[in-house]
């Protein structure tokens, strides 16, 4: 059965998805195949959204729970945390905004906004799914580790 406690791993899966479907999506558009650039970007879009409302619900429900790393580890860990939850922020009305362009056929406009889209977007995916390994598998806190 799935309970809250599984969603932090669904959740870096779905960042994953996005992570992948963004960087297929960039190169098919880069190599003119505008309809596999559409439907990975599409894609994209659905796993962010569904990583969106997986994040909210899990934090609704078990709250925010400090790391509590110290030292090198904190070092790596904090800045990556602030860059990840900033531009967090920023990447939602940037899709959105990115997204209507194309919905109004603005095809310069679209390319215009989706240079600073897509390198936002893709580095909170990866980034995201960075501080998932982090918290959960490679350097878990006593109490994530515990499952509570």
């Amino acid at each position: 059965m799935f309970s809250i406690s599984d969603l932090p791993a669904l959740n870096a899966c779905l960042n994953f998805v996005s992570t992948v479907f963004i960087l297929t999506g960039w190169y098919f558009i880069r190599h003119g195949a505008w309809r596999r650039h559409m439907a990975c970007m599409i894609t994209a879009v659905i796993s962010s959204t569904f990583f969106l409302a997986g994040y909210i619900v899990y934090h609704v429900h078990a709250g925010e729970k400090s790391s509590g790393y110290t030292g090198w580890l904190a070092a790596v860990y904090f800045p990556i945390l602030a860059s990840h939850v900033l531009l967090a922020f920023v990447t939602v009305p940037l899709v959105v905004v990115t997204l209507v362009q194309v919905f109004r056929r603005r095809w310069d406009q679209h390319r215009r906004i989706a240079r600073w889209t897509l390198p936002i977007w893709l580095y909170v995916s990866v980034t995201g799914v960075f501080i998932y390994l982090m918290l959960y598998k490679w350097f878990p806190p006593s109490h994530l580790a515990l499952g509570q």
